[in-house]
């Protein structure tokens, strides 16, 4: 059998499409990825604002492929909205889809509830966060992180608007932030609070070395999706880190 998934993404992003099928191949089964893009280049509240609007589109262009899962794969554009709007822009694209099937539609999980749920597997209360965002975003995300009762200990923002830069952060910027943080009070790292910025090449390396579980926005939605499909939520040879160990 082979599990369609459904990623309405950024039109800019070139990260999810390659993160989550990287993960996702370990597993042993088979999974294909759809994709329907909203415009987004800008990282800002109005680029932000405009994807969202055009969500509905997104996820009815999805549902024409009839998936087995959909995955809302934009982490800040639902966490500038404040703290518990992964659940109404998961409601709301259920709703899509339920009008579009003839029968029951399929999960829908979002990037930014799948981080949530990802920190708390790991049973950790504090973390902290690496973003790429400019610091007024990053602060919502830490706004909307302390909504769900998850303290953000230390965080560095990287000042990058522009998407497709983001995408092209190498993996010495990525460490050269880690070592920025303080790590003392923290009870796992999340290497990547975006789903756009490139990390799973570094989430093993940065765990050994600093001793501290590593997730991502893209191990968490992974997770998420496997837990939604009522798989083993792992991945051999812990190539994604504790979360997925």
């Amino acid at each position: 059998m082979t599990y369609r998934v459904g990623l309405i993404v950024p039109s800019s992003n070139t990260t999810m499409e390659t993160e989550l099928p990287a993960i996702l191949s370990t597993t042993g089964c088979d999974f294909s990825f759809h994709s329907s893009r909203v415009r987004m280049t800008t990282v800002s509240p109005e680029g932000l604002s405009e994807m969202v609007d055009e969500t509905r589109r997104a996820a009815q262009e999805i549902d024409d492929a009839r998936c087995d899962i959909v995955v809302y794969a934009c982490l800040i554009a639902v966490m500038a909205k404040g703290p518990g709007a992964h659940r109404t822009a998961e409601r709301d694209i259920s709703k899509v889809l339920s009008a579009c099937e003839s029968g029951s539609p399929p999960p829908v999980v979002s990037s930014a509830g799948a981080l949530i749920e990802g920190i708390r597997a790991l049973n950790a209360r504090r973390v902290a966060i690496i973003t790429p965002y400019i610091t007024p975003l990053t602060e919502r995300v830490i706004t909307y992180l302390a909504g769900a009762g998850i303290e953000v200990t230390d965080s560095v923002s990287l000042e990058i608007s522009d998407n497709l830069e983001v995408g092209r952060i190498g993996n010495e910027r990525l460490l050269g932030a880690v070592s920025q943080l303080s790590l003392n009070e923290a009870e796992a790292l999340v290497l990547s609070a975006c789903v756009q910025m490139p990390s799973l090449a570094l989430v093993q390396q940065v765990q050994v070395e600093y001793g501290l579980p590593v997730l991502t926005a893209a191990t968490a939605t992974a997770r998420q999706i496997l837990d939604s499909l009522g798989m083993s939520p792992s991945v051999p040879n812990a190539v994604a880190g504790a979360l997925l160990a």
